[in-house]
């Protein structure tokens, strides 16, 4: 398993200092909810929750 996991979106709840993410999990998906992408661009973190 990975342990070091950077993510650079600051108003994620998961976020911390040295864009570290502290999820105990993480959920990427594909364009549109698929299981294949072709770029980075098309993948998209579903573990993202919003920072109060």
């Amino acid at each position: 398993m990975i342990l070091d996991v950077k993510c650079n979106v600051k108003n994620c709840k998961y976020w911390a200092d040295g864009d570290q993410c502290v999820a105990e999990s993480i959920y990427v998906i594909g364009p549109h909810g698929s299981r294949k992408a072709d770029t980075v661009e098309e993948t998209a973190c579903r573990t993202f929750e919003h920072r109060d």
